[in-house]
């Protein structure tokens, strides 16, 4: 007969992996640093200052 087998280590260790799987999934899809963040706002207002800049005013027509 074989060895014991306590069901609800291997639960945890199921449950354990599976949150893991989901922070690793979590972290490409939402993982960027506030230096990054910051850069791609600065980007964003930089692109439209020009923009801006270079519309047509077309006065009261």
């Amino acid at each position: 007969m074989g060895k014991p087998v306590n069901l609800n280590r291997f639960r945890k260790q199921k449950a354990r992996a599976e949150k893991k799987a989901r922070a690793d999934q979590n972290v490409v899809k939402y993982g960027r640093t506030k230096t990054e963040k910051a850069r791609d706002k600065a980007d964003e207002a930089r692109d439209k200052t020009l923009i801006d800049q270079h519309k047509l005013d077309h006065g009261d027509e």
